[in-house]
């Protein structure tokens, strides 16, 4: 397990961030007369963190986090990476993984953190490489969803999957093929996880074969793809309305 230092910025962010109470906060800054000191989420958040805030007037706020949109507020803090799964053979009901081959896009993978959370997905799995990590912007985009689901970087995706159908899961790749499934017709119901591939590259092929199910999202027009962001949400939402 690996430790990251991160910066998020903004009320929404760093009220998710604090009020998780799983982080190290090394630092709360906060511009005096902002919106941030006057809002009562974080006002009363920061008692608990007394001997880590500081607040700066607007000049100095401004010159050292003028090229962001803080709200009057940054919280530094430590987030421990997740490298190994957790046992799951024993996990019965609806319990839904989701699985990002090689996402390069931050935009993306953190609409998608959002996404899951609101999908109710029990944990996400990226690769050591090729792939985008959990980078401050990721954070910043998720607006604090990341706080709500745990995000396994593994060293190797196809093991994993391999790992998971000895647990019992059903592997569903999105995937525009002969053999993919519109995305309406497949059964999300159980221990499943969902893997979406790379904005340009799709998933790998030892990956892609390795999966039970392959699923698509017809589309009209001229457009032949959803972006990796919109096409996870309708799959998502889509398991939510078969469990519901």
């Amino acid at each position: 397990m690996a430790t990251n230092t991160h910066k998020i910025f903004g009320i929404n962010g760093s009220y998710a961030v604090l009020s998780s109470r799983k982080y190290k906060i090394s630092d709360i800054i906060i511009q005096t007369g902002s919106i941030a000191e006057r809002d009562g989420r974080i006002s009363r958040i920061l008692g608990h963190y007394g001997g880590y805030v500081r607040f700066l007037p607007k000049i100095q706020f401004k010159q050292k986090f003028g090229d962001f949109r803080t709200q009057g507020i940054v919280v530094i803090f430590s987030a421990k990476i997740e490298t190994t799964l957790p046992k799951m053979d024993n996990v019965e009901g609806n319990h839904c993984l989701l699985i990002l081959d090689r996402l390069e896009d931050p935009q993306n993978f953190g609409q998608i953190i959002r996404t899951a959370v609101c999908a109710g997905v029990r944990g996400i799995i990226i690769p050591k490489h090729d792939s985008c990590k959990v980078t401050d912007r990721v954070i910043q985009i998720s607006q604090g969803a990341f706080t709500e689901i745990p995000i396994y970087e593994v060293n190797n995706i196809h093991q994993t999957i391999d790992l998971l159908k000895k647990e019992e899961f059903w592997i569903v790749a999105m995937e525009n093929s002969l053999k993919a499934k519109d995305w309406h017709k497949i059964d999300y119901k159980g221990k499943i996880a969902i893997v979406a591939g790379s904005e340009g590259r799709g998933i790998k092929k030892i990956i892609l074969d390795n999966c039970d199910f392959q699923t698509t999202i017809p589309m009209q027009g001229e457009t032949n793809s959803l972006n990796v962001s919109a096409a996870v949400s309708a799959i998502l939402f889509e398991r939510l309305r078969q469990i519901s």
